[in-house]
């Protein structure tokens, strides 16, 4: 047996779709966060806010997600705006640069690195997160992958010295197999947040330049 919506109908099929979907939800417990990101989420967001966050000035590259964390001053810079491999925002310097999967997409990461070196004030901070064991996903181009070490020696080479550089990672095989084909929602109940360090997911990194 079918059902027809009529198309005059206030009930679209997208509708009613989305209504089911949330109701599933509810049941099963899926959260809105994909399954990838939740620690690392919740590790760039517990560095961030050990920070004396009213007093900075910060830049996010390529997003929004940190303009209401309450920075004394906050700009996002935008593709194709803005391309962070051509040299950096010549017109500010900023205490904390974040930019959060974005170096994936960039054809020249090196020249990236350096040019968000260049725009941060003495003992600034730069946060990064990058993919690792996750599908080529083009943003419109997708291009390098780095393991922990080799961010840590990635951001080394744009200037900031691999003794003041914090790196993190994530992952495990059950994440890895759930993100082949869709970005998962974490089911806290059924998706487990154990590390296995042969399997990182995610990548991240917090980077100081010397003062």
């Amino acid at each position: 047996m079918s059902i027809t919506v009529p198309t005059n109908s206030r009930w679209s099929v997208e509708r009613v779709r989305a209504g089911v979907s949330r109701r599933a939800d509810r049941l099963i417990g899926r959260t809105s966060t994909h399954w990838v990101r939740v620690v690392m989420d919740r590790e760039t967001e517990r560095f961030v806010k050990s920070l004396n966050i009213p007093s900075l000035s910060a830049c996010e590259i390529s997003g929004m997600k940190w303009s209401q964390m309450g920075f004394r001053q906050y700009r996002s810079a935008n593709y194709p705006d803005y391309d962070v491999c051509q040299g950096p925002i010549k017109d500010s310097l900023f205490d904390i640069v974040i930019a959060e999967q974005v170096l994936e997409h960039v054809v020249w990461p090196y020249r990236a690195v350096r040019n968000v070196f260049e725009m941060l004030k003495p003992g600034g901070v730069f946060v990064v997160t990058t993919p690792f064991l996750l599908r080529v996903h083009e943003y419109p181009v997708d291009c390098s992958r780095w393991t922990p070490l080799g961010l840590k020696h990635l951001l080394a080479e744009g200037g900031f010295p691999i003794e003041r550089t914090i790196i993190g990672s994530w992952g495990n095989r059950a994440c890895v197999r759930a993100n082949l084909k869709a970005w998962r929602h974490w089911i806290p109940w059924l998706h487990s947040l154990q590390n296995d360090p042969f399997y990182p997911v995610v990548v991240w990194g917090f980077a100081f330049k010397p003062q």
